[in-house]
This record gives C-alpha cells, sequence and structure tokens, in this order.
C-alpha cells in the first residue's frame, strides 16, 4: 500500500500566500522576505520547502494551471457531450476569468514575460501553453476538423487574447466577441 504525503501546513500557507502576491503585484516585484512575513513562516521552514525561488514561482504555476485548466475544463464539459460545442464553450471560462476581481491577465503569460527562456520558471509557462494548446487540438479533432492544428492554435491564440483584453481594457464584451469569434471558426474548420 503506498501513502501520499500531505504537504505541511506551512507549504500550504506559503504556497496561498505566493498565489495571492505573485499574481496581484507580479513575481519579481515580490521578495521572498515578504512571502515570509505574509505567510507567518521561519526563514528556515520557507528554505525547507522552497530552497530557491523559482521553486516557489514553479509552484505557484503549478497551482495556477489546476485552477485554470479546470475551469476551461468545466467550461467544455459545460456546453455539452458534441467536441465543437465544447470548443466553443471553453470561452465561457475567460468571462468568469475576467470578471474576477484582481484580475490581472493570465499568470503563465504575466511569468513569461518576467523569466528568462531556458528557466524552470519560463520552461514550466510554455509546458502549460503546450499542454492547453494539445487538449483543445484533442477537442478539435473529436469535432472533425479538417486541419485539427491550426484550429488549435487559433482558438488558443484567440484565448490569450482574450486573456490579455480583460486585463488591458477590462471591457466586458471581450469575452463574448471571443466567444463568437471561437464559433466562426470552428464552424468553419468542421463545415462539410
Amino acid at each position: 500500500m503506498t501513502t501520499t504525503a500531505r504537504p505541511s501546513a506551512a507549504r500550504e500557507r506559503i504556497l496561498e500566500t505566493a498565489f495571492a502576491l505573485f499574481y496581484a503585484r507580479g513575481i519579481r516585484a515580490v521578495g521572498v522576505d515578504l512571502i515570509i512575513a505574509e505567510s507567518g513562516v521561519a526563514k528556515a521552514t520557507f528554505y525547507k520547502h522552497f530552497p530557491a525561488k523559482d521553486d516557489l514561482v514553479v509552484a505557484y504555476l503549478d497551482k495556477v494551471d489546476g485552477v485554470w485548466t479546470g475551469q476551461l475544463e468545466a467550461a467544455a464539459e459545460a456546453a455539452g457531450p458534441d467536441p465543437a460545442d465544447q470548443l466553443v464553450g471553453l470561452f465561457d471560462a475567460l468571462g468568469t476569468a475576467c470578471r474576477r476581481e484582481g484580475y490581472r491577465g493570465c499568470a503563465f503569460i504575466n511569468a513569461a514575460a518576467e523569466s528568462q527562456p531556458g528557466t524552470a520558471v519560463h520552461d514550466r509557462t510554455v509546458a502549460h501553453k503546450t499542454a492547453v494548446l494539445g487538449w483543445v487540438r484533442g477537442l478539435a479533432e473529436q469535432a472533425g476538423a479538417r486541419d485539427p492544428e491550426a484550429l488549435a492554435r487559433s482558438l488558443t491564440l484567440l484565448l490569450d487574447g482574450g486573456l490579455a483584453s480583460g486585463s488591458l481594457d477590462a471591457s466586458p464584451d471581450a469575452p463574448k466577441a471571443a466567444k463568437a469569434s471561437a464559433q466562426a471558426l470552428v464552424d468553419a474548420a468542421t463545415a462539410a
């Protein structure tokens, strides 16, 4: 019998604190000392769990990935069993995200902008975007798209643009416009 170790309460406090601070202020703007102070842990406890700040940033991105991917999948599933409908329905997650209090755009795009290519943080952002693209490509294949790769690329670019627009101009119409554009792309890609 295998047992999975539960993360310690201190580690979770550190991660929750980093989650809030990194997203609200940016990764470079938040120092380790602030995270230690806000999470109420000793410096030794912090470094026991996260030997370097990048280790914490990657853990933060793992947490964001779980939340955002879950929201995308839930929105797609809520659209019904048809993969073409799911490709459009996943854009409902965009509307929910952009209306959230304190919304600052895509955490992965933000992290990529603050990191250097080839670092663990940048690699984690690329891995997330690659995974979302792969998932959307799978739905496009199931929907019978003539060129699933092109459709998936177009839809993920549209999704990223919608995430950016929600932060830049905070237009409440952006998610609706993105969803309407997604519908047009899916219709064109799957038309007989």
